[in-house]
């Protein structure tokens, strides 16, 4: 066979990737079973609903490496352009990380580090309530694995895991069989706490309506009954009755957890509310085994807490600017930056975090210089003034990702791609600054 001929058998034949991981939500669920050909994805055996049609989109565009102004341009001239924005900056902000992985993270505190910059992540508008409310009180929490290898109760708070996260029930908390749960299902109770029903809920043992804002009270209620008090009255728009059920469920269980989710801080002071779940996932440790956990929703997300904390010293809204770290939710949180116009220009790792700003902050995206860093799937609501698409963490690029439970997982490369990884791109910024 010549040559040709061996390169077209190549593009044709079928290769099957087993353990590969997908970082689309904080499952980063590393079973799936891979099939690529002609360097597409045709299968991803084991993927959700929400995995499969991203995974099989990659490699379906190729937009340009670098452009300026939202038209073409050549690497070096990108690059410097990119490099002047960050030089003239008297407050730059470094914003995103959520879709990063630990290389790209560790690459954008360098340079923030570097610039004096305020780096901030997506969980300042998402879970930022929870992170500051476990700095306050603490959190008795677990990994998943030990979730479904021991919880035979399971309560989701304000949560919808079969809309934000589909294989979690499958993987870690309603169906797997575990080392003291060899049934499954059958061995796990299932109650889903909620303002409303949920497409989770029909899959429930039970599910206790809580009136919209009474939350905290609800809580509050079952923290009484948890330490010895006798409830006479309803509170959150749950009755007595039922609130002394669920605390006598949750005090009866040989092991339980709570997954919680935004859903808990819609209403009232939502630091307040989470706070007021861990103490009583505290006060029921009295009485039994009992963990909390966040449900994260972006990939990597609690990676970039991770890599913030052990490189800063905390989570998220750090600024640099005095060349030690100050960490302060909402005057160094990005879009309260952005809505007081204190940043003259914005770095973006990831442009996925932009719709989740206040129009304020958005606008002001549209009038400073901006950099976005995107996956070439992605699409920005508007014309950065110089963009680099990046390589995909876990499709093309190796690297670590970080579970909601802060358990690291390895990415495999199935893909190829000449795109650079966003930590090549913050490489290449830093090394043209410091010229």
């Amino acid at each position: 066979m010549n040559p040709q001929a061996n390169r077209e058998h190549r593009l044709i034949e079928e290769t099957v990737i087993e353990d590969v991981a997908c970082t689309l939500c904080g499952c980063v669920c590393d079973d799936l079973r891979v099939t690529v050909r002609n360097n597409r994805i045709l299968h991803a055996q084991g993927a959700c609903e929400l995995a499969e049609p991203w995974l099989l989109a990659q490699n379906t565009q190729t937009p340009p490496t670098a452009q300026l102004e939202g038209r073409p341009a050549d690497w070096d001239a990108a690059i410097g352009r990119a490099a002047q924005i960050l030089r003239e900056s008297k407050s730059p902000l470094i914003y995103g990380l959520s879709r990063s992985s630990t290389a790209g993270q560790r690459a954008a505190v360098r340079l923030a580090d570097r610039l004096g910059a305020i780096i901030d992540t997506t969980a300042s508008r998402c879970h930022a309530p929870s992170i500051m409310a476990l700095q306050q009180v603490g959190e008795s929490t677990c990994s998943l694995g030990e979730a479904k290898n021991r919880c035979d109760l399971v309560v989701f708070w304000g949560s919808n895991p079969v809309k934000s996260h589909p294989r979690h029930l499958e993987r870690y908390s309603a169906d797997p069989q575990g080392m003291f749960l060899a049934q499954g299902r059958r061995d796990r109770r299932l109650i889903v706490v909620d303002t409303r029903e949920t497409e989770t809920t029909p899959l429930a043992d039970r599910f206790v309506k809580v009136a919209p804002g009474g939350d905290f009270e609800a809580i509050w209620a079952l923290r009484s009954v948890v330490n010895g008090l006798t409830l006479e009255c309803s509170a959150g728009g749950v009755s007595s009755a039922d609130l002394n059920q669920l605390a006598q469920e949750l005090m009866s269980c040989r092991s339980g957890i709570v997954f919680f989710e935004l859903g808990l801080t819609r209403h009232g002071a939502p630091h307040a509310n989470v706070e007021a779940l861990l103490r009583l996932v505290t006060d029921l440790n009295r009485h039994t085994r009992f963990y909390a956990r966040r449900m994260r929703i972006p990939g990597d997300v609690a990676g970039a807490d991770s890599v913030l904390c052990w490189t800063t010293g905390f989570p998220f809204s750090v600024n640099l600017a005095r060349g030690y770290p100050r960490y302060n939710p909402g005057e160094y949180s990005a879009n309260e930056v952005l809505e007081r116009g204190e940043a003259d220009a914005c770095l973006l790792v990831g442009s996925e975090g932009v719709p989740a700003l206040s129009e304020a902050a958005q606008a002001m995206l549209r009038r400073i210089p901006t950099i976005i860093l995107d996956y070439p799937t992605e699409t920005c609501s508007f014309t950065p003034t110089v963009s680099f698409a990046t390589a995909v963490y876990g499709v093309h690029q190796t690297g670590t990702a970080y579970r909601m439970d802060e358990t690291p997982i390895p990415l495999r490369a199935v893909l190829t791609c000449e795109l650079p990884s966003d930590a090549d791109v913050l490489s290449a910024l830093e090394c043209q600054l410091a010229r």
